[in-house]
């Protein structure tokens, strides 16, 4: 993959490798908030049906033996848009807990009508699907779900209310 690109352009073997040795991946894709011995917390970006999905089934892959916590927040205006919410069917089929959190705050600036939790859970089809619209509710609940062998997944492309993931990364692997 990278080497072949990086060959074609004519970029040795030697600085390909020596330049591999620094890179940490691409921003906002799985960073690692914290991580002790059963409890892991990543924050991504992912917020499109179609990320989400390969997100959340990819963590669960890495650690399928852990109990996988999803979190995700509609934020951009097409999440939040009643039309599109369909689109997000099975996307945390993986998760074992799935959160959903929208802040109604940003759905009214958006001026679109406030989304019933209950369309949202026959959206995602998970009827144990939490959804959450306060912030201090969402760091409550998150840090209910610790145990030991689990890994939570922060993802948006927004802020969760003014959460601060890593304060709740570190309440979390506590």
């Amino acid at each position: 993959g990278a080497r072949m690109i990086c060959h074609r352009l004519g970029i040795g073997s030697a600085t390909f490798h020596d330049a591999m040795t620094t890179f940490t991946g691409a921003a906002k894709r799985l960073e690692k908030l914290a991580d002790v011995p059963g409890r892991t917390v990543f924050k991504d970006f992912a917020h499109s049906p179609s990320k989400l999905r390969a997100t959340v089934e990819a963590v669960k892959d890495q650690y399928p033996e852990r109990r996988l916590i999803a979190c995700m927040e509609l934020h951009t205006f097409s999440s939040l848009s009643e039309g599109f919410l369909d689109q997000y069917e099975h996307a945390m089929d993986h998760a074992d807990v799935a959160l959903v959190f929208y802040d109604p705050h940003a759905v009214s600036l958006k001026r679109l009508p406030p989304i019933p939790p209950e369309r949202i859970r026959k959206a995602f089809a998970r009827d144990d699907l939490q959804v959450i619209t306060d912030a201090l509710e969402l760091i409550g609940s998150v840090r209910a779900q610790a145990s030991d062998q689990c890994v939570l997944l922060m993802m948006s492309s927004g802020n969760f209310g003014g959460v601060d993931l890593e304060a709740l990364a570190e309440a979390f692997i506590a």
